[in-house]
């Protein structure tokens, strides 16, 4: 069986040199091709013909597929949906905004989290993604996009703390400066809170953004619309925060969908300030995404007016996230639906 040398840090390729009797600085040059985008070791230009072809007997290389492409009429927002080398599918965004161009990765095939209101987890979970696929996703949208990207949300298809220890991976090859050296300051990590695994990260102290998807201020709503707060509970949930704000020093974000009816009442904007105030953390209201498959609605204009002067009431800063990609399915699973449903 070959091994995925794009999932391999520097030093680990060195070792691998080292058994194949190669020199170990080739590793640097093998790790820098590996993410200008090279879809084989014969591209690899300055390797010699003996070594690229020892290379291609141990290694493969991962090279995603656009089966889609849809460009926002509205804003220029890029929705990519990727074919993977096992045949699976993932979505992938690229959003441009003043401070740089974002991409918004997933970080599974399917979701297995059950969030009521969310198009990923119909169909549930099929498989984790590898560290190269995720990098794939930043690299190949960067590639064929044109845009510079300079921040990475993992917010799309997948929960990232389900698949923990590959993310922890993409992580240390993103951010790697012989690689594409993003800066953890730059990159967001969204969970539905799933508390173990956030004191992990808590103790790795990476820098990087928490965002957790909350959604609702009280264990009744909350865990209507999100199984993972079963078992865990909103206060476990604020005391893992808290925790984490206390390791880091990093100001964690609450991310807060607005759903007509279901939580963006006046009582729940006064939990939420509650909530946010102990947390000492930022609001992001995310209008609703409407999702084809499911009954929920976005708040309306008014509601979400009210919401906002509640929080602010109460000494919470919050934003209203502008909403883009309305016209290329933005919302992460949709545009995988589809094309399953019409068997691309």
């Amino acid at each position: 069986m070959k091994t995925d040398i794009k999932s391999m840090l520097p030093d680990e390729i060195e070792s691998a040199l080292i058994e194949m009797g190669e020199p170990k600085y080739r590793a640097k040059q093998i790790f820098s091709w590996l993410n200008k985008g090279v879809g084989s070791f014969n591209e690899m230009s300055d390797l010699s013909k003996k070594l690229r072809e020892a290379l291609d007997k141990r290694f493969y290389i991962t090279v995603p597929r656009p089966i889609r492409k849809q460009v926002s009429q509205l804003d220029g927002t890029i929705k990519y949906l990727w074919e993977l080398m096992d045949g699976n599918a993932v979505e992938t965004v690229v959003m441009s905004y003043k401070h740089g161009n974002t991409v918004c990765i997933s970080t599974q095939v399917g979701c297995r989290q059950g969030c009521a209101f969310c198009a990923s987890t119909i169909g549930g979970l099929l498989r984790n993604l590898e560290p190269s696929e995720m990098l794939d996703e930043v690299l190949f949208s960067q590639l064929d996009s044109g845009l510079n990207i300079s921040n990475i949300v993992l917010m799309g298809i997948g929960e990232p703390l389900d698949n923990y220890d590959n993310v922890m991976k993409f992580l240390k090859l993103v951010n790697h400066p012989d690689g594409m050296n993003i800066g953890m300051r730059h990159i967001s990590l969204s969970t539905c809170g799933l508390t173990e695994q956030i004191d992990k990260l808590a103790d790795l102290n990476l820098q990087l953004t928490l965002s957790i998807s909350l959604h609702a201020p009280d264990d009744e709503t909350r865990s209507k619309l999100m199984p993972a707060n079963r078992g865990r509970g909103v206060d476990e949930l604020v005391s893992v925060c808290k925790r984490y704000f206390e390791r880091t020093g990093r100001r964690i974000s609450f991310e807060y969908a607005m759903i007509d009816g279901v939580n963006d009442l006046p009582d729940h904007a006064k939990k939420l300030a509650d909530i946010a105030k102990e947390c000492s953390a930022h609001v992001n209201l995310i209008p609703l995404n409407y999702v084809e498959e499911r009954s929920f609605r976005p708040s309306t204009a008014e509601n979400l007016k009210k919401f906002v002067k509640i929080l602010d009431d109460n000494g919470v800063n919050s934003t209203v996230r502008r909403k883009l990609g309305g016209d290329v399915d933005a919302s992460c699973g949709q545009l995988r639906r589809k094309a399953a449903n019409k068997g691309d």
